[in-house]
């Protein structure tokens, strides 16, 4: 009984800190990947420049910062990876610029990504996991979303309240 207790309390704990299983890129290896890109552009073939390209991008989509992210989701959406013409090529940048819209508070947006990331696989875990994140992140916002208009609401009836019974 005490364990269930213990996890429920964690799971709401959770809740509130809105934690996420999408790891996380330190600034390092976002220089190494940027490194490799400007290696590959001095004479690398184009599946090394491509291959060096996503990496970068897969970094950036999942820094910490938001201008990193920011530049992530241009990358993938510019015209650098226009030539993804395999599955699994067009499966990692639908995934990748889901994380990034995640990443950076864009929740409809992620959740359309990873969609059309699900239609290409649909038993892909690592995207299936996302799609659950994401529509947990949209219903905490919306019950979060619901409980300050409630308050706001109740606050306003209080104050009408009080006013009403001042006057009288």
């Amino acid at each position: 009984m005490e364990a269930k207790i213990g996890r429920f309390f964690d799971s709401v704990g959770g809740f509130f800190k809105g934690e996420d299983q999408i790891p996380w890129c330190d600034r390092d290896i976002i220089v190494g990947c940027e490194r490799d890109v400007a290696e590959a552009a001095n004479g690398g073939s184009d599946e090394l420049k491509s291959e060096s390209i996503m990496r970068l991008s897969w970094a950036l989509v999942h820094s910490r910062q938001p201008e990193d992210v920011q530049r992530g989701i241009a990358m993938l959406e510019g015209t650098s990876l226009a030539n993804t013409n395999t599955p699994l090529q067009q499966r990692e940048k639908l995934y990748l610029l889901a994380v990034g819209y995640y990443r950076s508070g864009q929740y409809s947006k992620s959740l359309q990504f990873v969609q059309q990331c699900l239609e290409i696989v649909p038993d892909w875990r690592q995207a299936l996991t996302l799609k659950k994140t994401v529509e947990s992140r949209i219903t905490k916002d919306g019950v979060i979303g619901i409980g300050i208009t409630a308050t706001a609401v109740g606050l306003l009836a209080g104050g009408v309240a009080a006013a009403l019974a001042r006057k009288k």
